[in-house]
C-alpha cells in the first residue's frame, strides 16, 4: 500500500513535465523542472546538474522553496478531496519489524532498483546506505556523524554551490516565474494523486486507510508525514497517522528517485 501511495504522488512529476513542454521548454529542461514535484531537494538539484544545468538556480530555489512550504500547501488540497469522515478514520497500529528485515530491506530495494533502472542506483544507493548503517547498529559513530557534522557541512557547501549559479541574468527572467509557477502545480498535483489513491484504497479496505496518509506520498520526509498526523488529528484528537504516513513518505524518496532514473534515461 505504501508503495503505491509513493508510486502515486509521483504524477506531479510527469504532469508538470507535459505542461512544462507546452509552455516550450526542451526535453531536458521539463524534466528538470518536472522533478520538484518530486519534493526532494537532492534529487531535483541531481536530475538539473545532468539535464539542464543552466536552471539549477531556478530550480534549487523553487524546489527547497515547496519544500518548505509543504504545511500550507498540502492540507487545503487534502481537505478538499477527502470527506470529514474520511478525515477521521483510526487505522490500527502497523506491525513490529525485526531487525533482520530493517537490515535486509536496504540491501534489497538497491538490488532491485539497480538491476532495472541503472541510472537511480546512486541516488537510491546514498539513501540506503544510510539506512543500512543505521538499521545495523555496528557503526554507530559513523551514523552520528553522517546525521549531524557531515550533514552540516554537507548542507553549507550545497548552498554556497547553489548559490553561485543564482546569478541576476539568469534568476531574474520570466524563464523562473514559469519555473515557480510549474513548481507549486507539480506539488499540488503530487498531492492530489497520492490522496486520490488513498481514497480508492479506502473503498477497497472498507474504510481501513485514512486517505490522508496518500499526501505524504511526495518526498518531503518527515514534514508530509507530520502534514497527514496533524490534520487528522485536527478532526480526531485520538488519530495518529504519523507512522502510518511515514511509509509512504520513504517509498516517495525511492519512488522520485527512480522517476529521477527515467528521466536521465531518456533524456541524459
Amino acid at each position: 500500500s505504501s508503495l503505491l501511495l509513493g508510486a502515486a504522488a509521483q504524477l506531479g512529476i510527469f504532469f508538470t513535465f507535459v505542461g512544462a513542454k507546452i509552455l516550450g521548454f526542451t526535453n531536458q529542461e521539463a524534466g528538470a523542472i518536472g522533478i520538484i514535484g518530486g519534493a526532494d531537494g537532492p534529487t531535483a538539484i541531481y536530475v538539473t546538474t545532468k539535464l539542464a544545468p543552466h536552471l539549477l538556480g531556478s530550480i534549487a530555489v523553487a524546489a527547497y522553496c515547496y519544500m518548505a512550504l509543504v504545511p500550507v500547501i498540502q492540507p487545503p488540497i487534502m481537505k478538499v478531496l477527502t470527506t470529514e469522515k474520511e478525515r477521521q478514520i483510526v487505522m490500527t497500529a502497523p506491525r513490529r519489524v525485526s531487525k533482520t528485515e530493517k537490515i535486509l530491506f536496504p540491501i534489497i530495494v538497491t538490488i532491485i532498483v539497480a538491476l532495472t533502472l541503472p541510472d537511480a542506483a546512486i541516488l537510491v544507493g546514498c539513501l540506503m546506505m544510510g539506512n543500512l548503517m543505521k538499521e545495523s547498529g555496528v557503526v554507530e559513530r559513523i551514523t552520528k556523524t553522517a546525521g549531524n557534522e557531515l550533514m552540516n557541512i554537507i548542507t553549507i557547501f550545497l548552498g554556497f554551490s547553489v548559490g553561485c549559479t543564482t546569478n541576476a541574468a539568469t534568476f531574474l527572467n520570466i524563464q523562473t516565474v514559469e519555473i515557480i509557477v510549474l513548481g507549486i502545480i507539480a506539488f499540488g498535483v503530487g498531492t492530489a494523486g497520492g490522496v486520490l489513491l488513498g481514497k480508492v484504497m479506502c473503498v477497497v479496505t472498507h474504510g481501513k486507510i485514512n486517505p490522508l496518509i496518500g499526501s505524504a506520498g511526495v518526498s518531503a520526509v518527515p514534514m508530509a508525514a507530520r502534514v497527514s498526523q496533524k490534520v487528522g488529528q485536527e478532526y480526531n484528537p485520538r488519530n495518529y497517522l504519523l507512522m502510518h504516513a511515514m511509509g509512504p513518505n520513504v517509498a516517495g524518496v525511492i519512488g522520485s528517485a527512480v522517476a529521477a532514473g527515467i528521466l536521465i534515461n531518456m533524456f541524459g
